[in-house]
């Protein structure tokens, strides 16, 4: 399993963002991922940059280390053909290390250029229709579509990578793993359920990578660390079906009103205990994931957590998930 960083744009500011990036490169992380928001989740997490900005810098900044969206909805703010336009640059920036994960969005971001939220199965069409014009672009020449839900007109990226442009798509349901076993070079789920990966195999995705991600709050005093974690990540137990309906982060706020910190403890790592950690990467082994991206809880945590990283974390787990 390669074991990744996520550059999450919720909480840190976009120079921290690139500077973080640096040095997960440099203490030996596998890949890294990025989120791409509008809004954070929750108030107390800060700031919300633009993650396509904070690629290019990141492409410049560093050498190695894999790129990736995780994820982009290229259906309402972004239109698909900016989105392929997009991922082609990104892609020659970095000289092929980047891939574009996408996902059918969330309201909390999406809602902010005022066209509404659809029920799930608008918006998994909506992504269906996005993907194949992507895919179009990105294999050169001209694109017309007049399609259902988007338009495009003569299009033509005139900037491609080498290589083509992998792309992942998130699941989290049935409907969703068919489309992503169908269309996409890999799966991306953040829930180590086995059924997911059956569904997207049973779709076409067999062999393909599959790519998770995990929270943890790293910190010498346990304490300190699952008071952040509640304060800043107390949403993550609603599930994705929940939280792609908020609108924004008050809403996540009340949402999460009688969420305790032993709540979130009890499903995310915190402290500095490497095992507990291990624990919590297994499911993700056990259900064939061969990519897991990390996410440290608090902006303001990373370099400490980096340093642990490498001296303790990283090494036991190659140890113990290979």
């Amino acid at each position: 399993m390669r074991i990744g960083y996520t550059m999450m744009c919720e909480q840190t500011g976009p120079q921290e963002l690139v500077r973080d990036v640096v040095a997960a490169e440099r203490v030996g992380f596998d890949f890294a991922v990025i989120s791409d928001h509008y809004f954070p989740w929750l108030a107390e997490q800060g700031p919300s940059p633009y993650a396509w900005s904070v690629l290019g810098a990141a492409a410049q900044a560093t050498e190695r280390i894999p790129l990736m969206t995780y994820v982009t909805c290229p259906t309402f703010r972004y239109h698909p053909a900016v989105v392929a336009q997009k991922a082609a640059t990104v892609a020659l920036l970095s000289e092929g290390r980047f891939t574009l994960g996408l996902g059918a969005g969330e309201n909390l971001n999406e809602h902010v250029i005022g066209g509404g939220w659809p029920a799930v199965d608008v918006r998994h069409e909506r992504l269906r229709e996005a993907v194949a014009i992507i895919r179009s672009l990105l294999e050169g020449g001209y694109v017309n579509h007049p399609g259902k839900h988007f338009d495009v007109e003569s299009a033509k990226i005139w900037d491609l990578p080498a290589e083509p442009v992998p792309i992942g798509i998130a699941v989290s349901g049935a409907q969703s793993c068919a489309l992503a076993g169908e269309l996409a070079d890999l799966m991306i789920a953040v829930e180590p359920e086995p059924e997911l990966g059956a569904q997207f195999d049973a779709a076409g995705g067999a062999g393909k990578p599959r790519v998770g991600q995990l929270p943890l709050c790293f910190d010498r005093d346990a304490a300190a660390a699952k008071k952040r974690a509640h304060e800043q990540f107390r949403w993550f137990g609603g599930g994705w079906k929940v939280n792609a309906e908020l609108p924004g982060p008050a809403s996540f706020a009340g949402a999460t009103t009688y969420v305790r910190p032993e709540d979130v403890a009890e499903s995310i790592p915190c402290g500095a205990d490497v095992d507990a950690v291990i624990q919590a990467c297994t499911p993700f082994a056990a259900a064939g994931f061969t990519d897991l991206a990390l996410v440290q809880i608090g902006g303001q945590q990373q370099g400490t957590f980096l340093d642990w990283a490498e001296q303790d974390l990283l090494p036991e787990l190659r140890r113990r998930l290979g």
